[in-house]
């Protein structure tokens, strides 16, 4: 794998200068925006992140303004991409870069900050500070493992390790950052995951042990688990233009976030009227039942919610507007028509 690794700058580098995708987090190498970006690509498609990217800056332009913004400001800017213990990771690595003085410019001190792993520490500090550190994520474990015909399977640690130390080797001094977003792009564009790979158009697929078809079994990825399954009812109690709320616990799925109050179980029409009594609203109607699937990586909510109208507000939980409150996707679908 080391011999391949070595012949990788010289056909990736012009080729990713020609074919680099025009995305608004590489028309500069500002680390605060570099990170921002890597934490937001993290389980999320790059057509997604665009908008929330450019929106995030326009609202807090540096680190130091991230550093001091509010969690319901954090939680709007990031409504809509999930996985919200992404932006309170940042903003608590940006608090340990303001109280630093400045950014880590190696891999090695990165990881120091919160919420950075080896990945993001390696793209990083090559892409911002020219460091020889690869950023192997699951783009380049598959272009790797398809180049030298690997079949052991993508989880494993040793693997990560060996393509890593591999790649290290290879890394051209001066060039470490466009290595690295070469890598990426041609995991993203041409050694793509889902479909067939477009071997014509690849750029060192002359070195490929998997273009005559290896490739559709490569890279060999574990069985996945099922994930489990749970029905929740979900009551959506109206006050005129307002839903009552209450926060989920600090730690957890959606930890932090709002959340229309919801319990385990189907409760039915009778149920969910007699549940928002035992609230303290005083349900007057039954505007609507509806019925939302929503997906997390291990659990798959069944969603059933009861939209009431009610004559006062309960007790104990808080009434916002639903543009008000910056409630994570798998309540806020129960909210469309």
């Amino acid at each position: 794998m080391r011999d391949i690794a070595l012949r990788l700058p010289e056909r990736l580098l012009p080729w990713y200068a020609a074919n680099a995708r025009d995305l608004p987090w590489r028309r500069d190498r500002e680390p605060y925006h570099v990170l921002l970006s890597e934490i937001m690509l993290q389980q999320t498609r790059v057509e997604a992140v665009k908008a929330y990217y450019i929106r995030f800056l326009e609202a807090l332009q540096t680190v130091y303004d991230l550093t001091n913004a509010g969690e319901q400001l954090l939680l709007k800017l990031w409504k809509g991409l999930g996985y919200y213990s992404r932006v309170r990771n940042l903003q608590k690595a940006a608090q340990a870069v303001v109280a630093l003085g400045h950014f880590p410019d190696s891999a090695e001190d990165l990881q120091k900050l919160p919420g950075i792993g080896p990945y993001t520490a390696g793209a990083v500090a090559s892409l911002c500070f020219e460091r020889p550190t690869p950023a192997v994520d699951g783009n380049v474990l598959r272009v790797m493992t398809r180049l030298a015909a690997i079949e052991t399977p993508i989880n494993d640690t040793g693997l990560r390790r060996d393509i890593t130390a591999a790649l290290a080797s290879a890394y051209p001094a001066g060039h470490c950052g466009d290595f690295t977003q070469a890598l990426m792009e041609l995991g993203a564009t041409v050694c793509v995951p889902n479909g067939a790979p477009d071997c014509e158009r690849c750029p060192v697929g002359d070195l490929c042990a998997s273009k005559d078809g290896a490739w559709r079994h490569i890279p060999v990825r574990p069985a996945k688990k099922a994930r489990r399954q749970e029905l929740r009812s979900v009551l959506i109690l109206r006050c005129g233009e307002k839903i009552a709320l209450q926060k989920r616990p600090d730690r957890g799925l959606l930890a932090g976030l709002w959340e229309m109050p919801n319990r385990l179980g189907r409760t039915g029409v009778p149920g969910a009227l007699e549940w928002a009594r035992s609230l303290g609203a005083q349900p007057m109607e039954l505007v609507r039942t509806v019925t939302r699937r929503h997906i997390f990586t291990h659990v798959e909510w069944e969603l059933e919610g009861y939209e009431i109208l009610c004559a006062r507000q309960a007790e104990g939980l808080v009434y916002k507007t639903a543009a008000e409150a910056a409630l994570p996707t798998a309540f806020r679908i129960l909210l469309d028509q």
